[in-house]
């Protein structure tokens, strides 16, 4: 199915039956990306007198019970809540459109002599060809297949400049979708300083902004301009797992 649109004054044409899936599947256990000392998804068979949940197990139905942390335990989509005492801060409240048109971004995130590894805003900068895009989407290099596993817990993996996500909200960039576990430092006393720059939090907050982590960029997926269908699960807190979608956009000449 062949849909146009039209993006800062140019028409483009996507293709509905070629989605390009950038989120990570949820398994049992662990293997999944962990970060943040969450516990490892677990996958439970209920059983109840003669009934057990398992086709297996010699039941008529598969029927089980699913435990996971979702800023821990893989894709996930969260908004302002996550740092707010706003009860009404929800993803299911604040994520009410799911269509946006993306830009993918390769960064190789840069060693400081501190041991910290981050991305910067020159970086960012420099890659940046759509400044009017809704979304941006920053693949991290190299772009190994290890990141669908990792155990990022008290690593310090990369994270971002907290000027790159004042300038994403500066220039309108409502979106932000990376393969980190976070925009921040995994220890950084508390600060929070990209989740607050994003989110401009707590002035005039950017309450339909949405930062989706722990994604997987295929290298297959060049860099460019993407429609962006983003799913979450309509959970009533402040994060969701999630499942962003990309089509590719093709101009119209």
């Amino acid at each position: 199915m062949i849909v146009q649109l039209s993006f800062n004054g140019k028409k483009y044409n996507t293709n509905l039956s070629n989605p390009l899936d950038i989120s990570l599947p949820i398994r049992e256990g662990n293997n999944n990306p962990n970060c943040y000392w969450a516990d490892p998804v677990k996958f439970e068979t209920i059983s109840s007198g003669n009934f057990i949940g398992s086709v297996k197990a010699g039941g008529n139905v598969n029927y089980q019970k699913l435990t996971i942390t979702p800023h821990g335990n893989g894709t996930h989509t969260e908004c302002y809540g996550h740092i707010s005492a706003d009860e009404k801060a929800t993803i299911n409240q604040t994520l009410i459109s799911f269509h946006f048109v993306a830009e993918v971004i390769s960064v190789m995130p840069e060693k400081l002599s501190s041991g910290n590894v981050l991305i910067t805003l020159n970086q960012l900068k420099e890659k940046l060809k759509y400044p009017h895009a809704e979304a941006i989407i920053l693949r991290t290099l190299p772009n190994i297949d290890s990141k669908k596993n990792q155990q990022y817990s008290g690593n310090n993996p990369p994270y971002l400049e907290a000027s790159v996500t004042e300038y994403l909200a500066a220039n309108n960039i409502n979106h932000l979708l990376i393969d980190l576990p976070s925009v921040d430092r995994e220890v950084d006393e508390g600060k929070l300083l990209a989740h607050k720059a994003f989110w401009k939090f707590s002035a005039d907050i950017r309450k339909q902004c949405t930062i989706t982590e722990l994604i997987f960029v295929d290298n297959s997926i060049a860099d460019g301009l993407y429609l962006l269908n983003l799913q979450i699960t309509s959970l009533e807190m402040d994060a969701s797992p999630s499942k962003p979608v990309l089509y590719k956009l093709e101009e119209v000449l």
